[in-house]
């Protein structure tokens, strides 16, 4: 069994200075914490594989290709692979659990 605690992935992802950890990587996904503070721009780029976010804490809004929704704790989204993503508009700084399928990289 592979099990983990958010505290001790955010202080981890924070003494390597990133915004993203990846923590868990198997054949056919990954699963890693995304971090922006608020009022920070995201910089990410469309990626190859599908994602599915889930906000573990904050408040922004996420543009998918031409939609935009509002999102906080709980809220749970999907990216198909190759599409235009941003976070955007980040009020309180913004923890995300992202899942990759296939791995990342």
């Amino acid at each position: 069994m592979k099990a983990f605690r958010l505290d001790e992935l955010e202080a981890e992802r924070a003494a390597n200075d990133g915004a993203y950890l990846q923590f868990l990587r198997e054949r056919n996904m990954s699963v890693g914490l995304y971090a922006l503070t608020a009022g920070q721009l995201d910089p990410q780029q469309p990626h190859r594989q599908d994602e599915v976010y889930l906000v573990v804490s904050g408040r922004a809004a996420i543009t998918v290709g031409e939609e935009t929704t509002e999102v906080a704790r709980g809220s749970v989204v999907y990216v198909p692979a190759g599409t235009p993503h941003k976070f955007h508009h980040i009020s309180e700084d913004l923890r995300v659990m992202v899942v990759f399928s296939p791995p990342e990289g």
